[in-house]
């Protein structure tokens, strides 16, 4: 819903205005970008492509083209991949444009007061990581005794919809804190720190422990400051960039840890905010896939043997904007046997994008069904991706499918073979 059915006002701020106007002019309408957006390869209407949104936010800031609700579902139907900014030969800025757009039309939209509850209490728990922790221990419970598929037997979740959202969950375990300093066993070679990301301590627990685990056995000390808090993205792709600079404000004071070799991360979104952000953090923002590349000490372990084909899913922020596709193959080659091989269609985005799985879950639906055809077709015994959210997506969809194939992060699945149990 929009607050009116006419034109944005262009008095909040001008400025602003001015530069999205400025990166929009920059398109030259070529169409380049066109067949590499995975929405308008589904509808096949120019509206959803890139250069058709560009001309409609334009449109709409220089007060062209009344608001109106079939222009925003065409705005927000663009899943922020960015794979069009690969294909462009202006190089227009159009994740940038994009997130600017939604933060400038935030204040037209009429949202139910239930909706705006539940995006502030979203955003202020994602603000504050501790506070997921109460609602870990109810899931990790909801699963653990027998709930959850008693719930999903009765129909309750599809009749006040949570159907699709619940059948994102992962199988949680116990939260531990990870924070603090974890000491490297064996000859010491230094002190990196670690990004946990917010929901990633909730769902992705086990790749952060995974990670520890293995940069200590390499000879890293592993340092997770306690002040850390959430990237900012899905503050950042919702319309509230105001929340999501002062995050990198936060992030920025509390990773400046004398001494460290770089920040590290296991979740390849949670990078491509971190990455892009002002101010920027104070020691390298490293993939943990890429750092371990770098990384001495491989004599020191052994990895078990996999004689399985491994299929690497790459998600959209590692392809379009970190531009670091090779760290998961190379890494996966430190296990003997294993085949590693690329998932088809990693060109085009598998649907979850942050929040977008939640918010379009047909468009999400129509792209998660390719992936999975993908992985059919691979005859891959394991996914690996390092983007969490992506690995929640395929997990459900293989889930629906009946198929009993994992969906790990790489470092996991490195620790794993180097006789890690809870990986």
């Amino acid at each position: 819903m929009i607050q009116n059915s006419g034109r944005p006002s262009l008095s909040g701020n001008p400025l602003q205005a001015a530069r999205l106007i400025e990166e929009a002019g920059r398109c030259v309408a070529c169409g380049l970008c066109v067949p590499h957006c995975p929405t308008y390869r589904k509808t096949l209407n120019e509206a959803d492509s890139p250069r058709g949104r560009i001309f409609m936010m334009a449109a709409l800031l220089e007060q062209r083209l009344p608001l109106s609700p079939e222009v925003l579902q065409h705005l927000d139907l663009c899943l922020t991949c960015r794979a069009c900014e690969n294909a462009c030969p202006s190089k227009v800025r159009y994740g940038w444009l994009v997130d600017g757009m939604r933060t400038w039309l935030e204040p037209q939209r009429q949202r139910p007061s239930s909706q705006q509850r539940l995006r502030r209490v979203a955003f202020e728990t994602l603000r504050h990581p501790q506070r997921l922790k109460g609602a870990g221990w109810l899931l990790w419970a909801y699963q653990k005794s027998g709930l959850q598929q008693l719930v999903r037997k009765s129909g309750l979740l599809a009749a006040i919809g949570l159907k699709q959202p619940e059948a994102l969950l992962p199988t949680l375990q116990k939260t531990r804190d990870l924070h603090g300093i974890h000491a490297a066993s064996g000859v010491p070679r230094g002190t990196v720190a670690l990004f946990l990301g917010c929901v990633a301590q909730l769902t992705d627990a086990p790749t952060l422990s995974a990670a520890i685990f293995i940069l200590n056995r390499l000879g890293y000390s592993v340092d997770v400051p306690h002040a850390q808090t959430c990237c900012g993205a899905l503050h950042q792709h919702n319309g509230a960039l105001d929340i999501a600079l002062a995050l990198a404000n936060e992030n920025q004071r509390a990773f400046s840890i004398p001494g460290i070799q770089a920040i590290l991360h296991a979740a390849s979104g949670c990078a491509a905010t971190l990455a892009e952000q002002a101010p920027p953090l104070p020691a390298p923002l490293l993939d943990i896939s890429t750092f371990l590349n770098q990384a001495q000490g491989w004599e020191q372990v052994k990895l078990a043997p996999l004689e399985h084909a491994i299929a690497v899913h790459e998600p959209c922020s590692s392809r379009n904007v970190l531009h670091d596709r090779s760290a998961a193959y190379q890494l996966l080659q430190h296990i003997p046997g294993a085949r590693i091989l690329p998932l088809a269609g990693n060109d085009q985005c598998c649907g979850a994008a942050g929040s977008y799985a939640l918010a379009q879950p047909e468009m999400a639906d129509l792209l998660l069904r390719d992936k999975i055809e993908a992985i059919k077709a691979s005859g891959a015994r394991i996914i690996a991706t390092s983007n969490p959210g992506c690995a929640m997506h395929l997990v459900a969809g293989l889930r629906a499918e009946g198929m009993a194939i994992e969906v790990l992060h790489p470092a996991s699945l490195i620790a794993r073979q180097m006789g890690y149990e809870n990986a």
